[in-house]
């Protein structure tokens, strides 16, 4: 319960250096607009700030995340708090963007993408927590794990990049769409309605195969506890048409984020979502290798992967069809 507690509180005060900074550019900004015809000088520091968001955003991600979440990790012996921010760290950047001095956008579709940002990260933390049993840190991501034993004693170093300079790339780069739509007044059209889908479609997806996921996990700890067989592989449901439908539920999620930008004429943000994919397919083979090394799934999971889609669900090959027909 103490480190439950401690954690929470950590990763609560974690943002705070950030916030605090943040509202003071916006306190200055005011306090300026309203001096105006006054003789009020402006630090050239602050100055700087309104003018350019997007490398105060990687500056500030840098320092508070990157130094302080490193740091932190090496207290708790443990990156577990980088796993949680990926749902937090989009949220903050919306809003940024959003009551940036300068901003301009067309208000409906702001207030759209806010709110998918919303019901997106609520989705994915709920599932987070679910995962982890409804503990704060109760334990970090196996990869990190894996890489911690084999880099050994230059982990403490190379954490620092593997684990937080790379999470940057992604994290700016996939939310750039936020900083596009309060960049561009452009009023609704057809399009936006299309991300809208793309993006719900996504979050539904995703939703669905990790209760499916969740109750497989959950099952399979109860029959081990009874001493009886587990279940060697999931492949009912969205698992019956793909080995990895919520891989493919958060893919939809950025595609339909960047749709929102290419609408808006900058098509060049898309670059994130397909960072962000391609990340996705590096996880999938070592999640994939990951499952053959366990012995008592091994076969099972060799004939799901002849047999079903690796993201895009799709039916069952034809190879399996026949093999149901001879049976």
């Amino acid at each position: 319960m103490g480190r439950n507690l401690k954690n929470a509180v950590i990763s609560f005060l974690v943002p705070v250096p950030s916030i605090l900074f943040y509202l003071s550019l916006l306190n200055h900004y005011h306090t300026t607009t309203i001096t105006t015809n006054s003789n009020t000088e402006i630090s050239p520091l602050w100055t700087w700030c309104f003018h350019h968001p997007l490398i105060l955003a990687n500056i500030l991600f840098f320092f508070n995340v990157n130094v302080l979440f490193w740091l932190i990790s090496h207290v708790l012996s443990s990156h577990w708090m980088i796993d949680l921010y990926w749902t937090v760290i989009p949220v903050l950047l919306v809003y940024y963007y959003q009551t940036y001095p300068f901003a301009e956008y067309d208000l409906s579709r702001s207030r759209i993408v806010i709110a998918l940002t919303w019901v997106w990260s609520l989705r994915l933390t709920h599932n987070y927590f679910r995962r982890e049993n409804w503990q704060w840190g109760a334990r970090e991501d196996w990869r990190f794990n894996d890489m911690r034993a084999q880099y050994g004693k230059h982990w403490w170093w190379i954490s620092f990049f593997s684990v937080y300079f790379s999470q940057q790339v992604f994290l700016i780069g996939i939310c750039m769409p936020f900083y596009i739509v309060h960049l561009v007044d452009k009023p609704l059209n057809i399009w936006d309605f299309v991300a809208v889908a793309v993006c719900l479609s996504g979050v539904v997806i995703a939703y669905f195969a990790d209760t499916q996921l969740h109750d497989f996990v959950t099952t399979n700890n109860e029959l081990k506890e009874l001493g009886k067989p587990v279940v060697p592989n999931l492949d009912s449901g969205l698992w019956y048409y793909s080995r990895h439908p919520n891989y493919f539920g958060e893919q939809l999620w950025w595609w339909g984020l960047a749709l929102f930008a290419w609408n808006l004429g900058h098509g060049w943000a898309v670059i994130g979502a397909l960072i962000n994919s391609l990340c996705l397919a590096y996880v999938t083979v070592l999640v994939e290798r990951r499952m053959l090394k366990q012995e008592y799934r091994a076969e099972a999971y060799r004939q799901y992967q002849k047999t079903t889609s690796v993201c895009i669900p799709w039916f069952k090959s034809s190879a399996y069809s026949r093999k149901d027909k001879k049976n």
